[in-house]
């Protein structure tokens, strides 16, 4: 039965034709959606996907289902496109009027006829290569917003850009944040009654989080809610004065944090938007806070009034965070019966593990649950809302290096979940990890690199092939599927590797991620089973979404393996492969019979680096800065993933002055690889030339013994 209220005639017309009955539109195109409102926003047809989560409640699931469980075994490329940007691939594509369009790393944007693959245009902002040294994740973008006859995009460097929806030209054009800082924007923009929200990232590096408003028509700044609080006293908003007293120290020196790189949702008949907020800045409390607190409002889901910015309630997922367990990640809202009453409810996994259910008008807890294994804490206390803390996992004053799962890639990161409401299971990309966090006894703020406070050199993977072994054993991916009332896990596919795909699912009874190591699957939503797979050539992270034209349902994904697993845990990543960069979209359909060219074949460079020169001194040293400054992009212990140069494997290696030159001076900046000199003395950046050559003679010599 078609649902829908608040909508007028041309939108009542699209659920008919669309949302209740694709097959019956086989001779159709899908029906015009010219000028995006808020009640087409909130109609949501099926034909088309608005916005990021395709409903403002964030639940990824479409009614469409002419691809189901019973003809998925048929499904095949219908065409592809090949991308110019070979780096993490992380956007769901938006599709309106039969057009598909989507962001691609380095902020560019394509339009693409959605049955066709023609390309229609494409638009890039052109942001200096400089700024991937702010990214923490890689150069990645998650999408667009729609309202009006324009999209909107946030870009790496910190601006939002209004875009012709027709032409692909630009509008207008707005910084939101501070370019002389390390803020970036990944993540896609949300639009409420013409105003485009939008947050940005920058914890790791020293930033102070918020969230702001722009009127969609001109660009003007309508409203700004920061999350954390200014020193005493230059607080203006009653919000920010309260947190006051759950800091300690000098924190606004350091930035904080919580900022708001991710995930937001609204409800339009509470007139609320949830945002959620990221970790602290830096992550050890000994530094950012000394004397402890909550630290508010990090780790936080934040109610707002979209008009105003005005604070409504908060719920923080972990208090006084030391092991950056965001609340960023995806919020949903549902309504689910919960002992035997209809409850209007808030859904999210975040980073910690626990998997936690609100009333999404109140903020007050419903109920809570770990989907994952954890140690920092036995469970969530029902009176306070509160982890019960295990004492011992707070490495930053226990002084002493501690193992904690998860990790600070944490149990559940950015790749969205969904939720079908036929079957009640929310469907979760899990992350099975651990990390050793250790503390920086001698950290100070930097301008440049990370500043998290942990010591990354100390807790570095080292080069013994039984502990590398253990490692990879131990960090593993699933899908799992989720009873978000009963709190418990229903069924979980297993995969091979630490890092899997988005989530879609859809009216046909299927569930589609992708996951490790190359694969594009689809799952029946009520057993697990894996009904269809295809194999992509790359590593697919990016959430899938479906449309429908021309009585044809398809489903479109964008392919290319990147963001932090690749990056900084290249030993980690060849879990799963080591997987290759192919930057493409997918569309597949019933029936498809486009093929994907036959893959190219990797060439390595083999390990010949220069003999182990340096002292234990210089070694030592260089194997701190690497891990503060270097590894982020070039691998943990200098074990390069697949995107960015392997260090081991440099030509430059052996050259100390072009090393030098390249490290201080920046002439690669253009493509990533900024100066270090306000940061790095001539003498540090040898001492990381010397420890780059000792991991390199490292492996050689594992290599040599296979």
């Amino acid at each position: 039965m078609c649902k829908h209220s608040r909508v007028g005639w041309v939108v009542a017309a699209i659920l008919l034709l669309a949302a209740c009955s694709p097959r019956d539109t086989e001779t159709s195109r899908a029906v015009p959606v010219p000028n995006i409102d808020a009640e087409a926003l909130e109609a949501a047809d099926a034909a088309n996907w608005l916005t990021y989560g395709r409903t403002y409640d964030e639940q990824r699931f479409s009614p469409l289902d002419v691809i189901n469980t019973d003809n998925v075994k048929d499904l095949g490329l219908a065409w592809f496109a090949d991308l110019d940007t070979a780096r993490g691939q992380e956007a769901t594509p938006l599709v309106i009027d039969g057009r598909i369009y989507v962001t691609t790393a380095w902020s560019k944007v394509k339009a693409y006829d959605g049955a066709t693959g023609e390309l229609l245009w494409q638009f890039d902002p052109e942001v200096p290569g400089k700024t991937a040294a702010k990214a923490c994740c890689d150069v990645v973008n998650r999408g667009l917003a729609a309202w009006g006859t324009r999209l909107y995009l946030g870009t790496l460097d910190g601006r939002l850009i209004a875009i012709d929806r027709e032409t692909g030209e630009p509008v207008w054009s707005n910084v939101t944040v501070d370019q002389s800082k390390g803020y970036t924007i990944t993540g896609a923009p949300r639009v409420i009654d013409g105003r485009v929200i939008i947050g940005n990232g920058g914890a790791e590096f020293g930033v102070r989080g918020y969230v702001s408003a722009y009127d969609a028509e001109d660009g003007r700044m309508l409203w700004r809610f920061y999350t954390v609080p200014d020193a005493p006293g230059r607080n203006e908003a009653a919000y920010l004065r309260a947190a006051e007293s759950t800091w300690t120290g000098e924190w606004w020196r350091l930035g904080g944090g919580g900022t708001v790189w991710d995930a937001m949702a609204y409800d339009p008949e509470l007139d609320l938007l949830y945002i959620g907020v990221g970790n602290g800045s830096p992550w050890s409390q000994t530094y950012r806070s000394p004397d402890g607190g909550d630290n508010l409002y990090l780790a936080s889901i934040v109610a707002l009034r979209p008009a105003t910015g005005e604070y409504v309630w908060h719920y923080q997922t972990t208090p006084g965070d030391v092991w950056d367990y965001t609340a960023a990640q995806h919020i949903m809202l549902a309504d689910l019966v919960i002992d035997g009453e209809t409850r209007k409810v808030l859904m999210q996994a975040p980073k910690n593990g626990f998997f936690y259910v609100l009333d999404r008008a109140t903020g007050d807890l419903i109920s809570a649950n770990n989907f994952v294994p954890v140690s920092w804490a036995t469970g969530i206390d029902m009176e306070s809302g509160r982890p019960v803390e295990v004492p011992e996992a707070r490495w930053d004053k226990t002084g002493v290096p501690t193992l904690v799962t998860p990790g600070p890639g944490g149990a559940h990161n950015w790749q969205p979940m969904a939720f079908d409401p036929d079957s009640g299971l929310v469907f979760i990309p899990v992350l099975l990890t651990a990390f050793p966090y250790i503390l920086d006894a001698n950290w100070e703020s930097k301008s440049q690199g990370f500043n998290t406070g942990a010591d990354f050199a100390a807790g570095a993977m080292p080069a013994n092939p039984q502990i590398r072994s253990e490692i990879m054993a131990a960090t593993t991916g699933a899908l799992v599927a989720w009873d978000p009332v009963d709190q418990q896990e229903r069924w979980r596919a297993a995969f091979k590797g630490p890092w899997n795909g988005g989530v879609l699912a859809t009216g046909g009874g299927l569930v589609f991620q992708g996951h490790a190591p190359e694969a594009f699957a689809a799952y029946d939503a009520k057993t697990g089973v894996e009904l269809w797979s295809t194999n992509a050539q790359t590593g697919v992270i990016a959430a899938p979404m479906t449309y429908f034209i021309d009585g044809e349902q398809y489903v479109a994904v964008l392919a290319g393996w990147g963001g932090i697993y690749p990056l900084a845990t290249g030993v980690l990543a060849e879990v799963a492969g080591p997987v290759r960069n192919v930057s493409r979209l997918l569309v597949f359909k019933l029936g498809g019979g486009a093929e994907l060219p036959p893959p190219q074949p990797e060439v390595i460079a083999p390990l010949n680096p220069p003999p182990v020169t340096g002292s234990e001194e210089q070694l030592a040293e260089g194997a701190r800065h690497y891990g503060r400054f270097c590894g982020v992009c070039h691998g943990d212990a200098a074990y390069g993933g697949s995107l960015l140069p392997d260090l081991r494997r440099s030509s430059m290696l052996g050259v100390a002055d072009a090393w030098r030159s390249i490290t201080l001076e920046g002439p690669l900046e253009d493509r990533g690889m900024v100066g270090f000199a306000e940061t790095l003395t001539a003498d540090q950046v040898e001492s990381i030339r010397l420890y780059v050559i000792k991991r390199a003679n490292e492996d050689k010599a594992l290599e040599d013994e296979e």
